[in-house]
């Protein structure tokens, strides 16, 4: 069978980490929704998404397809009865599908000609930005159990003072000494290659993927993801780094989601929670105004290639976009549109050509391309975004 992920009506909503990737594409846990699918149906998952990101995530048609709504994280029993649907079949959950099964082109759907089957077990779903770190607890421990099962971790070094030794697992190469582990609260996973350094404090649920950094003296407070590459410092507390993106430094990070390619400068400070206590609001690129989380604590939302300079302090409920470039003194707003240059004394327009260049050197320091198809998705995200800017 053929297994198609696609983005979904929650697709405008988890903007703006959806500029450059499907939603399948999304980190929450150890790995992204993708991964998830991929390894519960056994199998590789195609895409079906935005034109202009396509060719970098394309989508691959047979006859027989079924396709899954990427916002819903796999589970054994939902699994099953995706791997069980017959043709003209629709899982729904309340007004949601889930998935359906069909020979037609994908232009060609009509639920109304479906047998539907109503999925009334749990399911965890990722409609906002917010649920990425919000949500992250329960997909740690899912993934957590899916990727150690049967398995042994590797030898923890006597060096560490660990409480809930069982409930730490560590890939091959993984490097921990002198930290301080307590996965009491939670499964801390700590990838292949990636390392936790000296006098850190890791309180679980963690979930540190390949080649990671945890660096001396760091505070970390789970749920909290370190996607691949990433390098962490100072206090964090329920946060997501999708992937190549650095906190390095002192500073407080929370309740906080990065995508890939960012890079918070030291002492960089986020607010997670007003000063009122009050239940945060954050831009909503959909409706073009700022919506209610229904949390009390939420902190900063940054798209991909997006940087801050030193002593940066952003407010409650912050969402930056893609390619944006802070620094000064003072708050700047809490939204800060994509390819924005400047602070809270005001921005303007960070041109392509200026970012494309900060973008290739960065990417060229990893050992990898900044590709022209890279170029055309981040050129279609500056056109996208142009209505915020304020120029």
């Amino acid at each position: 069978m053929n297994y198609i992920l696609f983005d979904g009506p929650s697709r405008n909503s988890l903007l703006p980490f959806t500029y450059t990737r499907p939603v399948a594409e999304i980190r929450i846990g150890i790995l992204t929704i993708r991964e998830k699918w991929d390894m519960f149906l056994g199998t590789t998952t195609t895409t079906i998404t935005e034109d202009y990101l396509s060719e970098k995530y394309p989508m691959v048609e047979l006859e027989d397809n079924v396709l899954i709504n990427a916002s819903f994280l796999p589970t054994d029993e939902l699994v099953d009865m995706v791997k069980n649907l017959g043709e003209n079949q629709a899982i729904f959950k309340d007004e949601d599908v889930i998935a359906f099964y069909t020979k037609d082109a994908q232009e060609d759907i009509e639920f109304d000609l479906f047998e539907a089957i109503e999925y009334d077990g749990d399911a965890i779903k990722i409609e906002h930005t917010w649920d990425i770190f919000s949500k992250n607890a329960e997909a740690i421990q899912q993934d957590f159990d899916l990727i150690t099962n049967g398995r042994t971790s590797q030898p923890l070094s006597a060096t560490n003072n660990v409480l809930g030794a069982h409930n730490v697992f560590l890939e091959e190469g993984a490097v921990v000494e002198f930290a301080t582990l307590n996965a009491s609260k939670g499964p801390i996973y700590i990838g292949k290659d990636s390392e936790i350094m000296e006098g850190a404090l890791i309180r679980g649920p963690l979930a540190m993927c390949e080649h990671s950094i945890v660096k001396m003296g760091s505070k970390i407070y789970g749920p909290t993801t370190v996607g691949p590459y990433c390098k962490l410092g100072g206090e964090v507390h329920s946060s997501v780094l999708f992937g190549y993106s650095n906190k390095g430094h002192e500073g407080f990070l929370g309740n906080s989601v990065l995508g890939e390619w960012c890079n918070l400068g030291a002492d960089t400070n986020t607010s997670n929670l007003k000063n009122n206590y009050a239940e945060v609001r954050i831009w909503n690129y959909e409706s073009e105004s700022f919506a209610r989380t229904g949390l009390q604590f939420c902190g900063l939302m940054m798209g991909d290639h997006s940087k801050c300079g030193i002593n940066t302090m952003f407010n409650t409920g912050t969402v930056v976009g893609v390619s944006a470039n802070i620094f000064g003194s003072g708050y700047p707003r809490n939204f800060i549109p994509s390819f924005s240059w400047g602070g809270a004394s005001g921005f303007t327009t960070y041109l392509t050509k200026k970012a494309f260049e900060v973008t290739e050197v960065v990417m060229t320091r990893r050992q990898l391309e900044f590709t022209d198809m890279d170029k055309a998705i981040l050129s279609h995200v500056f056109e996208l975004s142009k209505k915020f800017r304020r120029d």
